[in-house]
């Protein structure tokens, strides 16, 4: 079986899954996923993290392929999540010897996912391991994205084995590390992984970023995607940039709209920024795309249209959907711009409005509501949303978005 090493004695064992069709069963990875594994073999033997349980049987052999009857010391669980936590018990039962090391946090979850966790080794943050030759030091990272959550450094290799942090969605098809493979074909998934599922602990993860600042890193190894060894800044300033909500100049126009009226607005909105020199401009069906892909480009770019025909007295089902989405991830410092449609009651604008009281964005115009088909006067507000919120973009100045990796 081909081996596939980080240093001399560190093995990556990965998995990929590509028949899984919905990551937590909310978000679509039509790319899949991968589950990766780490194994240190020194005096002392340490596997960081497991995988999905669908995977067992051939993980254990990965391993008995590497350390043969030898048995393993230490399990090091960084994040205690089904998907990295779901081979445990069959380590446990494999290895009965072991030890889990964990943080008090890991081992209360331990309990609650009924895993009798043996012996453990109980870690916080600065604590080392020493297995021989390989130290280890432990640092918690905790909502990043589970409280749990730690950071495994390795002092002698330079490795930060990081859990689901610089993590990603997408099979590892065939490259392992980032310069075995093209980057471009990761962009959206990185992103999109970010925005899914570390997006909401922006504030958590900029501390853990800060927090490992003082590691001289010269290898990431996350539990999704590939493994980091010679463009940490590729992943390191898009964290950095995205986690301070450090957007691009660009509009994200979302409508749910049943017999077009509503999209006439957004279409009309959307020719004239493109009129004022905005460039960047997603128009999205609500109904079509998956907020997944809806909310990626939210936290991509500073501008936010959102309309909505009424719908039983209340919004159109798949703008709400999208927008309960939106206040669970609470991105922050976006304009806002809001529309729609009725014919005779309203709610859709309605409750567009108790949306932008909630969430406390900047409203660039006043809430434009039709009735029926698109009219002279509501033609030009839709003209006027879109030239305050092109007057608002254009005043604004991008930041720098790069940050310096001190490994480099």
């Amino acid at each position: 079986m081909h081996q596939i090493k980080l240093a001399d004695n560190i093995y990556f064992l990965g998995f990929n899954d590509r028949r899984t069709q919905l990551f937590e069963n909310i978000w679509p990875i039509p790319n899949g996923i991968s589950y990766n594994s780490y194994l240190i073999d020194d005096d002392k033997i340490a596997l960081v993290d497991t995988v999905e349980r669908q995977f067992i049987e051939d993980y254990l052999d990965k391993i008995e392929t590497i350390i043969g009857e030898r048995s393993i010391d230490y399990l090091i669980i960084n994040h205690m999540e089904p998907d990295h936590s779901g081979a445990l018990k069959a380590i446990r039962a494999r290895y009965p010897e072991i030890t889990l090391v964990g943080n008090k946090k890991t081992f209360g979850l331990v309990e609650s996912f009924n895993i009798d966790p043996g012996k453990v080794l109980l870690v916080n943050d600065n604590d080392t391991l020493s297995l021989g030759k390989t130290n280890l030091q432990f640092q918690t990272i905790p909502m990043v994205h589970w409280p749990e959550t730690m950071v495994t450094y390795d002092e002698t290799h330079k490795i930060a084995f990081t859990g689901d942090a610089f993590g990603s969605y997408g099979t590892l098809d065939g490259g392992v590390f980032d310069d075995e493979i093209n980057l471009d074909f990761y962009e959206v998934d990185v992103m999109r992984y970010f925005t899914n599922i570390v997006g909401k602990y922006c504030a958590h993860t900029q501390r853990a970023m800060k927090k490992l600042s003082g590691l001289d890193i010269k290898m990431i190894a996350a539990t999704h995607g590939p493994v980091w060894r010679t463009n940490l800044d590729w992943v390191l300033s898009r964290y950095t940039k995205w986690s301070a909500y450090d957007m691009e100049l660009g509009v994200v126009i979302v409508y749910g709209s049943m017999y077009g009226n509503t999209q006439k607005m957004a279409e009309v909105i959307a020719r004239q920024l493109s009129v004022r020199g905005i460039k960047n401009i997603r128009v999205y069906d609500s109904s079509k795309t998956h907020s997944s892909y809806i909310i990626n480009d939210i936290f991509k770019y500073k501008g936010f249209i959102v309309g909505s025909c009424a719908y039983n007295n209340a919004l159109f089902p798949n703008v709400e959907t999208l927008l309960s989405t939106i206040e669970h991830m609470a991105p922050k410092n976006h304009y806002l711009g809001i529309f729609g449609n009725f014919l005779w009651n309203g709610g859709g604008v309605n409750n567009l409005s108790k949306f932008a009281e909630m969430i406390k964005w900047d409203l660039v115009y006043e809430p434009i509501e039709e009735k029926g088909s698109l009219k002279a006067d509501k033609f030009r507000m839709c003209i006027e949303m879109a030239d305050s919120m092109a007057d608002k973009l254009l005043q604004t100045t991008e930041p720098e978005t790069g940050i310096s990796n001190r490994s480099h």
